[in-house]
């Protein structure tokens, strides 16, 4: 669905371009063997960016960022993963329409409201949109006799100023009157499933030195400091 060329902001700033793609959605175990491939280890580099996207959905590429989170985008491509053709379809339609696109939050919403858009697949100008709308979907009925002598594509036109709506690679996609939800608000509602980011698990030789280190100074012995010396008592001059 979504592939994000993740890249080490550290070393890129260095000069250095090392990134590698990331196919969404992935678990934590994929991000974490990606961010040790690029050398993003959480101590020495910390922060990524996101380069470049591949994805076969139809509005998508356009309208996603290079700062964008990870966890979010898993979430996206989830969502869209679990979706059946027609309500992808749909989806892309109302994509490319370019309503609620701004962010993968949006993108995320979006997935959510399709039933605030209608789309006619295979519907690709005017004569077609009014043909659908009259024969299809019954909103005029025109005499039979007359059918032939009916300026569909003039109806359609005169649709479309009123109702909106724009026609896309292969359909037409307008909205409706549903209003549009906003059932994501952000970070905060992201479901813990797809909070996959983690940096790599320190390598094992690390580990063990630490191990050792601790167990060094458990073992240590305590060394009980000294009691000073006693000093000798003596009696007092009295000089009265």
């Amino acid at each position: 669905m979504i592939e994000a060329y993740v890249t080490n902001l550290g070393k890129y700033n260095e000069g250095h371009l090392q990134g590698e793609y990331l196919k969404l959605p992935a678990t934590t175990e994929d991000v974490q063997a990606l961010l040790s491939r690029i050398g993003v280890d959480g101590v020495m580099y910390e922060e990524t960016f996101i380069t470049d996207y591949e994805t076969n959905i139809a509005g998508l590429y356009g309208n996603l960022g290079e700062y964008e989170s990870i966890n979010e985008l898993n979430y996206l491509a989830t969502l869209l993963e679990d979706m059946d053709k027609w309500d992808l379809e749909k989806f892309e339609a109302a994509a490319v329409l370019g309503e609620h696109t701004g962010s993968v939050k949006d993108l995320i919403n979006l997935t959510q409201n399709l039933e605030c858009y209608e789309f006619y697949p295979g519907v690709d100008d005017y004569d077609d949109l009014g043909r659908y709308l009259i024969d299809d979907l019954g909103f005029e009925d025109i005499p039979e006799r007359l059918q032939d002598y009916f300026d569909y594509s003039s109806y359609a036109e005169a649709y479309v100023c009123n109702e909106g709506g724009e026609f896309i690679h292969d359909g037409f996609v307008f909205s409706n009157s549903v209003d549009f939800m906003e059932h994501y608000k952000g970070r905060d509602d992201l479901p813990d499933e797809h909070k996959i980011f983690a940096y790599p698990k320190p390598e094992k030789s690390i580990k063990q030195a630490l191990a050792n280190y601790k167990q060094m100074i458990d073992e240590k012995p305590q060394t009980t400091p000294e009691r000073p010396l006693a000093i000798e008592s003596r009696p007092t001059h009295d000089s009265r």
